[in-house]
C-alpha cells in the first residue's frame, strides 16, 4: 500500500582540500560513525549520503572499516550514495570540461568504493545557474538537489507545491531537480521529534492535486549531526535526537515511509517542468553582499520576520555567489589564476602527466577558499596554501621540464586593465600596473608556495556584532565554553579568542608587494600596522606606466 507521504533524507559529508587529518578523524568519531551506527540499528529507514572526494581520499587512506559499512548498507538498498564535483567546486565558475570531469571522477570512485553507480549529485553550496543543466546531464547525472528558496524565487509556494521533484531543461538536455525543504532542514534536528512528526502527519492529511504521492525531501550537512558546536550531545548524547527520530519513523511506517531519491524517481514521475533562476540559499546571498548591505538586509529581514510578513520575506534575497569575486580581490585573483592554469592543462596531450595535472587543477577548484560566510573560507590560510600549491604544480606539469621564461601583457583579472604575468622561471609573478604598480602574486615554484598569499583587512558585516558583544562582556570563546561559561540570549557572540575586537582593523588599499609609500615623518610602525597614517603622495593606488625591455634571453 502506498503511504500518503514519503520522506527522503540525504546527508552531505564534506571536508576541504587541505583539511588537517585530526579534524577529519574528529568528524568521523562524532558524526559519521554515529550515523552509520544509527542506520544499522534501523534497517527500515532509508537515506541518501554524499561524500566529497577530498573527504573520500582521507577515508580511503585511513578509514576502510567505515567505507565497508557504507558499502554493506548500499548492498541492502538502505543507502544511496550520490556523486558531485569531486573536490566540491562551485560548478558555475568552472570550464564545462572541468564540471564534467570532476563529476565523472567522483561517480567512478563511488562506484568503485561502494558498488553503486550514482544517479544523483550534491551541488556545492546549492549555487545554481540555469546553464548547469547541460553539463550535469552530459556527465550522466539524473538528478540534483536544490533549495526550496530557488523555487520560491521562481514563484512556487514552498509550503504546498514542492512535495516531489521537477525536471529542468537546457539546450535539449534535462535533469531532475529535488527541492530540499527549509522547514525540514531546520526541524531536523532543532525542532522536537513530536512537532516534526505532527508536521509530516499534517502533510499526509492535506489534499494533493497530483497522482504521485507526496515526497518531503531534506538534504543537509552531515556535520550538523555531531561536528557543529553542541550538536554531538544533542543528537547522540543526552539529547538522543536522531535515535528518537528514527524510532518514531519506524513506528509511523503505516503513513510515512522513508525512501531513497533514486527509488522515488523510479516509481513516480516528475510534478512538471521548472526553470530556476540563479540562486543559492538565503545566507549565501547575504554573505556575498558588502558589509553595509549585509547589515541592512539582516535588519530589514528581521523587521519583516517580527511582523510575520511572509508575503514580503519570500521576495527578499541578497547577491549571487559570483559577487564574492567582487567583494574579495583575493578570491577573484585565485579564480583567474585557476582559469589561466586550466587553459594550459586542457591543452596538454593525453597521458599520465595530463591526468595528474587535471587532478591538481581540480583540487585547486575546491570551493572552500573562494568565499566567506559562517566559517573561515578564504580567510583560512591553509586552504589558500593548498589551492596555490596545486595550481603551481599543475602549471609546472603543463609547461614541461624545459619551460621557457614568458612575460605576457594581458587582462589577467578581467577588469579591462592590463596586467603583467611572468611564468616559466623559478618564480611566477603577477603585477598590476593600474593599481600602484603593485605585485599581487609571487610564487616560489620549487616549494610550490605563493609568497604573497595574503589577505587585505576589510570590514565584514558581522563585525559590529563582535564589537557590541565585546563592549558588554558577551564574547564566548571555546575555552570559556569548555570551562562551563555560557551566555544566554541573542547578544552573545562566539569568537575564537578573547579580545578579537582589537584586531578589527581595515586596510584602505589592497595589500601587495612593491607598493610605493611616501609617509609623513610622524608615522611609526604601530600607526602603519593600524592603517592610520598620512601619505605624502598618491602612488599607492594610481596607475603606473609599463615598459617591457627585451634583449636576447632577458626581459
Amino acid at each position: 500500500m502506498t503511504p500518503p507521504v514519503f520522506l527522503s533524507l540525504v546527508f552531505h559529508n564534506h571536508q576541504p582540500v587541505g583539511q588537517f587529518d585530526f579534524v577529519n578523524e574528529h568528524c568521523v568519531k562524532v558524526a559519521y560513525e554515529p550515523f552509520l551506527d544509527l542506520m544499522e540499528r534501523h534497517p527500515g529507514v532509508k537515506c541518501g549520503i554524499h561524500f566529497t572526494g577530498s573527504l573520500l581520499d582521507y577515508l580511503i587512506a585511513h578509514q576502510q572499516p567505515l567505507l565497508k559499512r557504507v558499502r554493506a548498507l548500499v548492498g541492502r538498498n538502505q543507502l544511496e550514495v550520490l556523486a558531485g564535483g569531486y573536490y566540491e567546486p562551485i560548478l558555475v565558475t568552472l570550464p564545462d570540461e572541468d564540471k564534467i570531469g570532476q563529476i565523472h571522477k567522483l561517480a567512478a570512485t563511488v562506484e568503485d568504493v561502494f558498488g553503486m553507480k550514482p544517479r544523483g549529485m550534491w551541488l556545492a553550496e546549492r549555487v545554481w545557474e540555469p546553464h548547469l543543466v547541460r553539463p550535469i546531464a552530459m556527465a550522466g547525472i539524473e538528478y540534483v538537489i536544490i533549495d526550496d528558496t530557488h523555487f520560491e524565487a521562481a514563484g512556487y509556494n514552498i509550503e504546498r507545491e514542492l512535495f516531489g521533484y521537477f525536471v529542468s531543461e537546457e539546450q535539449g538536455y534535462t535533469v531532475n531537480v529535488f527541492p530540499t525543504l527549509s522547514y525540514l532542514r531546520y526541524a531536523i534536528p532543532w525542532d522536537t521529534v513530536p512537532n516534526l512528526m505532527a508536521w509530516l502527519r499534517a502533510r499526509a492529511e492535506e489534499s494533493w492535486p497530483h497522482p504521485q504521492p507526496k515526497l518531503a525531501f531534506m538534504g543537509d550537512d552531515g556535520e550538523k549531526f555531531g561536528v557543529w558546536p553542541g550538536t554531538h550531545e544533542h543528537n547522540w548524547g543526552e539529547g538522543d535526537y536522531m535515535e528518537t527520530l528514527f524510532s518514531s519513523l519506524d513506528e509511523a511506517s503505516a503513513w510515512v515511509q522513508t525512501i531513497r531519491p533514486c527509488d522515488y524517481m523510479d516509481q513516480y514521475s516528475a510534478l512538471g517542468r521548472v526553470y530556476l533562476p540563479t540562486a543559492s540559499y538565503f545566507e549565501m546571498g547575504q554573505w556575498a553582499l558588502p558589509a553595509e548591505r549585509f547589515r541592512e538586509l539582516k535588519r530589514v529581514r528581521k523587521e519583516f520576520q517580527d511582523q510575520h510578513r511572509e508575503d514580503v520575506l519570500r521576495y527578499l534575497r541578497g547577491s549571487i555567489w559570483r559577487n564574492f569575486m567582487i567583494k574579495y580581490d583575493e578570491v577573484n585573483h585565485m579564480h583567474k589564476r585557476m582559469m589561466l592554469v586550466a587553459d594550459k592543462v586542457h591543452a596538454m596531450p593525453e597521458g599520465s602527466d595530463k591526468s595528474r595535472a587535471l587532478d591538481l587543477l581540480w583540487r585547486a577548484q575546491a570551493n572552500d577558499a573562494y568565499w566567506h560566510g559562517l566559517f573561515g573560507g578564504v580567510y583560512l590560510f591553509n586552504f589558500r596554501v593548498a589551492n596555490y600549491a596545486n595550481l603551481i604544480e599543475a602549471e609546472e606539469l603543463a609547461e614541461g621540464a624545459n619551460a621557457l621564461l614568458a612575460v605576457r601583457e594581458m587582462d589577467f583579472d578581467k577588469d579591462s586593465q592590463t596586467e603583467i604575468v611572468l611564468t616559466g622561471a623559478s618564480f611566477n609573478a603577477i603585477w598590476k600596473p593600474g593599481t600602484g604598480g603593485a605585485m599581487f602574486e609571487l610564487d616560489y615554484r620549487p616549494m610550490r608556495y605563493n609568497l604573497l598569499n595574503i589577505m587585505t583587512r576589510r570590514e565584514e558585516g558581522y563585525h559590529t556584532e563582535i564589537r557590541a558583544a565585546a563592549s558588554t562582556g558577551m564574547i564566548v570563546t571555546p575555552e570559556m565554553e569548555a570551562g562551563g561559561v555560557t551566555f544566554e540570549g541573542r547578544d552573545a557572540v562566539r569568537a575564537k579568542e578573547f579580545g578579537i575586537e582589537q584586531y578589527l582593523i581595515y586596510d584602505w588599499h589592497r595589500r601587495g608587494a612593491f607598493i610605493d609609500h611616501f609617509l609623513r615623518e610622524d608615522v611609526d610602525l604601530q600607526a602603519f600596522f593600524r592603517a592610520f597614517y598620512g601619505e605624502q603622495g598618491d602612488f599607492v593606488t594610481l596607475p603606473y606606466e609599463v615598459e617591457l625591455q627585451g634583449g636576447g634571453k632577458e626581459t
